[in-house]
């Protein structure tokens, strides 16, 4: 069953938000599996010319051959999994879109989060749809323009589904800004087609 989209961004790009594309018991289930399941790694990221160890854990996954570097690391994929599979395969039913990738991140509690940044890399296919989808605690995601800093907030529940497409990539940062009231962990999977 496909959700009614919310608009968020309809200039300069397109962010569309679906609120329940899982359910909360497949919701609850999905993050216990994830995980369980996934090969999670600390992230290892060069800020200001040294490598750093994030708090938060991540994996990446995607076809064969298909690595992905940003913040001055390289990622080799791990091979598509049964769970993400049909994960992804609802995903793509709800935002018509293909995707042959996925970077996971496991945020253990509020106190991490993720600072202004746009997912412009390289092998990513310009304007191509990237799909965050959540899974436990409902974290604030924050967009801010480019040239004049409008700033649009929006809360993301467990099982829903942002979909951001279009040139927004090039006009918008966005940001997952850490909160000392969230005690919960979350899972948050970003589909993206990548040029194999």
């Amino acid at each position: 069953m496909f959700t009614d989209p919310q608009i968020i961004i309809e200039h300069d790009g397109e962010a569309i938000y679906y609120p329940c594309v899982f359910d909360g018991t497949s919701s609850v289930k999905l993050l216990a599996e994830l995980v369980q399941n996934i090969n999670w790694q600390h992230d290892q990221v060069i800020m200001f010319g040294k490598q750093i160890t994030t708090k938060r854990k991540v994996a990446w996954y995607a076809g064969d051959g298909i690595s992905y570097t940003y913040a001055g690391k390289t990622k080799e994929p791990n091979s598509w999994t049964p769970l993400l599979l049909s994960i992804k395969e609802k995903v793509e039913k709800q935002t018509n879109a293909n995707y042959n990738a996925c970077l996971l991140n496991l945020y253990h509690a509020g106190d991490e989060g993720m600072s202004w940044h746009r997912d412009n890399e390289k092998e990513i296919v310009p304007e191509s749809s990237i799909a965050s989808v959540s899974f436990g605690a409902a974290r604030k995601f924050a967009f801010k323009h480019v040239h004049n800093e409008q700033k649009m907030e929006i809360m993301l529940e467990p099982g829903s589904v942002l979909d951001m497409r279009g040139p927004i990539q090039q006009h918008w940062y966005h940001a997952l800004p850490p909160s000392k009231k969230v005690k919960d962990l979350r899972v948050n999977l970003t589909f993206r087609l990548l040029i194999k």
